[in-house]
């Protein structure tokens, strides 16, 4: 049973970061940025209070409580990988390639 809850939150999760928002997008690119080693504290600031938004929207109350919101985000997708759900967004990665 929280298996079957952890998938349905993992896909919502999925839907919801498809959006082509230009929020989401700076968000995941910092992210990005920061697991590379290279994001600013400013633009890391702005990436977490838009995680606080999108997980505030999505009942994912429980992520605004974690303070290491670019550590959360590696772990929701190793998570993700678990339940073979990919919540990275295609555009995201077309970025990448880019």
């Amino acid at each position: 049973m929280f298996g079957r809850n952890i998938r349905r939150a993992l896909v919502l999760l999925k839907i919801t970061l498809e959006q082509d928002s230009e929020s989401t997008k700076e968000m995941l690119k910092t992210y990005y940025s920061y697991s590379q080693g290279n994001a600013k504290k400013e633009d890391l600031d702005k990436a977490n209070k838009q995680l606080n938004v999108l997980s505030k929207e999505l009942g994912f109350g429980f992520l605004t409580f974690m303070p290491f919101a670019p550590i959360t985000i590696p772990l929701l997708v190793k998570l993700a990988k678990k339940y073979e759900i990919d919540i990275v967004p295609e555009w995201f990665k077309d970025s990448l390639n880019k």
